[in-house]
């Protein structure tokens, strides 16, 4: 079980929900909550990691607001600023890079939904210490303008459903093209008969529990390459 954490963030506090591995010490993850907030599926996603042997973090971006109402929740991510959110969300990571826990000199960014739409976006921003991104179903707004590949040095790895439009298959290949163009790795998996959020358990309506294994088992495989070590078990 993880434990609520404040850290300074953009000149002021944030809080969030850390999960340590049994181990006490391993690689750094941020972990990016769903448009629901930091609810508990997210801190039951950042205890999973804990026991796979990583330091997850997940901010809270709504600072204390949460809801299981779409229509609120759309509320909550249209009032979320989102140049303000990747800011905040680099207060996690220099938490991170400060605690004795953390090893290793980069860290993994984790995101759901609007989650991952931030995954990549928190990728660009900190590009100094990111070293691994992994968005499911999420890509940056189209509203935010067209991404600064160049500036990504993270490896990505990209989680989308075949039924999705909020970020759809053809937009998840196009980025994909986009970042191996700029000679960047990056890989996109598409999952056949899925629909969006389709690796949140707590949502019977989409959850294919198929689907989300192999995503999850993917995601540990990337990660553990990505930071050269094995961190099964702690």
């Amino acid at each position: 079980m993880g434990t609520l954490v404040t850290f300074r963030s953009n000149g002021g506090t944030d809080d969030g929900y850390l999960a340590t591995p049994p181990s006490g010490r391993g690689p750094g993850l941020v972990v990016i909550q769903e448009w629901w907030g930091l609810v508990d599926h997210i801190k039951d996603v950042c205890d999973r990691f804990a026991a796979e042997g990583f330091v997850a973090l997940a901010p809270d971006l709504y600072h204390g607001k949460a809801t299981a109402e779409p229509n609120e929740a759309q509320k909550l991510m249209m009032s979320l600023n989102m140049e303000q959110a990747v800011k905040d969300m680099s207060g996690a990571v220099d938490y991170l890079r400060s605690i004795p826990t953390v090893t290793g000199s980069g860290l993994g960014v984790v995101g759901f939904c609007m989650g991952g739409a931030l995954t990549l976006a928190l990728a660009l921003q900190r590009s100094d210490v990111i070293r691994a991104a992994v968005p499911f179903y999420g890509l940056v707004p189209e509203q935010a303008g067209p991404p600064k590949w160049e500036r990504l040095t993270a490896a990505v790895l990209g989680h989308y459903a075949e039924h999705d439009s909020f970020a759809s298959p053809a937009k998840a290949r196009e980025m994909e093209r986009q970042v191996k163009a700029l000679g960047k790795r990056v890989q996109v998996y598409i999952y056949p008969g899925t629909e969006h959020a389709f690796f949140n358990d707590t949502r019977p309506e989409v959850y294919r529990a198929d689907a989300a294994k192999l995503a999850w088992e993917r995601t540990l495989r990337f990660l553990r390459e990505e930071f050269g070590v094995n961190t099964q078990r702690g």
